[in-house]
């Protein structure tokens, strides 16, 4: 199988959009500095792992942001594929700043840098590369998985977004199904299916289907995360690990 659509998928390129955001009261995100989430990774039957997390925060600009990190490693023994994708999110208005990735496999490697500039509404690559932005609180692959843990989320809603800093991307609808308890290494958790519905050419040949099985709690966690890729098939994330500076975000609000 081919490690780098393998590995491709583990970064959910996913478009967001402006019509739902957080309250007016601006309620705490479900994320914060030092989380970190460790999944295993099964790509038909080829094992992985992946880590996602926050740090910082970062100067970029003149703005503090969260610096948020998806690493992935899937394949056999030496033959291996690996990503990482990095993001810096302005938390204050959901907005991406910064954006990198790299993926690397046995003869190819690939890198990505750009830079956002949402009050512009514009972004440029380190190749020169430019373009518009239909919004001027853009996200990017990476962050628009944590944009979707802030959104409410209420049963049977459906939210249609065009918020990915490339115009080309958008729309992108997403869904809450149900509710559900799964359990993955990490334990049994009462979870909200949510799927969404991507534009990615490259990755889906048009449209692809993402789930996320999202805690159903103020923590939002991607206890379970899959995809079906064409020439890669269903790749699935499993919670392994959760780790909180307070424990869980829960404990925030006791």
């Amino acid at each position: 199988m081919d490690a780098r659509k393998a590995v491709g998928l583990l970064v959910l390129v996913v478009a967001a959009s402006g019509s739902a955001a957080r309250g007016a009261d601006h309620a705490p995100l479900p994320f914060v500095v030092g989380e970190r989430l460790s999944y295993r990774v099964d790509a038909s039957g080829i094992g992985g792992r992946g880590t996602m997390s926050v740090d910082g925060p970062v100067d970029v600009r003149g703005t503090e942001t969260y610096h948020l990190r998806f690493d992935v490693e899937a394949g056999f023994g030496p033959v291996k594929g690996k990503n990482r994708t990095e993001s810096w999110l302005d938390p204050v208005r959901m907005a991406a700043l910064r954006f990198h990735a790299s993926e690397r496999r046995p003869l190819s490697k690939r890198d990505e840098r750009v830079e956002l500039f949402p009050n512009e509404q514009r972004w440029v690559t380190e190749k020169g590369k430019s373009g518009e932005s239909p919004t001027d609180a853009p996200l990017d692959e990476l962050s628009f998985i944590y944009f979707v843990r802030s959104l409410p989320l209420d049963t049977d809603s459906t939210y249609t977004f065009n918020r990915f800093y490339d115009a080309r991307r958008s729309p992108t609808t997403v869904r809450v199904l149900s509710r559900d308890t799964i359990s993955t290494e990490a334990g049994a958790f009462r979870v909200l299916l949510v799927e969404m519905r991507v534009r990615d050419p490259e990755r889906y040949k048009g449209e692809g289907t993402l789930r996320f099985h999202l805690s159903d709690d103020a923590c939002r966690i991607p206890v379970r995360i899959e995809s079906a890729m064409p020439n890669v098939g269903l790749v699935t994330f499993s919670l392994q690990q959760y780790e909180h500076p307070s424990g869980s975000c829960l404990a925030e609000d006791q």
